[in-house]
Order: C-alpha cells, then structure tokens, then sequence
C-alpha cells in the first residue's frame, strides 16, 4: 500500500497531550478508509505537524483527517525510501 506524508501548519503551541489525541482520533476511524496511521511529529514552535500513513490514496487521509477535526494543509506520496 503506498505510503503519505501529510503536513498540518497551523498547529501552533500544540502539546504532546493534543499530539496525542489528535493521533488517536485518527486511529479511531482510519479504518473506515483503509488508512493506517503510523506516526506523528510536532514542533510547537513553528506549529508544524507531520503524519506518516499507509492508504490507499491522498484523499482518504485527507477525509480521516477531516472527520477527526484537523485536515492537512498536504498531502505527498512518499514511494521512495532509503
């Protein structure tokens, strides 16, 4: 299944406590659009949030993200790692 990066900007002075539940309102429903979310990471500073996930297109993250309260500002696929 492919793999999606997805970046939220607005997301200013967020604690490791709303990190964490924003993530798990994701787990919560990602089923619904075959999505699994394997991780997060923030910087409060800049408000920058980065989700990693495997779906099977950009928009059903975007929908998750949506239905839990806070859609990305992108999405990119990321078929290439080392």
């Amino acid at each position: 299944m492919p793999e999606f990066m997805d970046v939220h900007t607005t997301m200013k002075g967020v604690t490791p406590e709303a990190l964490a539940e924003a993530h798990n309102a994701d787990l919560a429903i990602q089923e619904d659009e075959h999505v699994n979310f394997k991780h997060a990471w923030a910087d409060p500073e800049s408000g920058m949030v980065f989700c990693l996930s495997e779906a099977p297109n950009a928009e059903a993250v975007q929908k998750i993200h949506e239905r839990a309260g806070h859609p990305a500002d992108n999405i990119y696929q990321v078929p290439i790692q080392v």
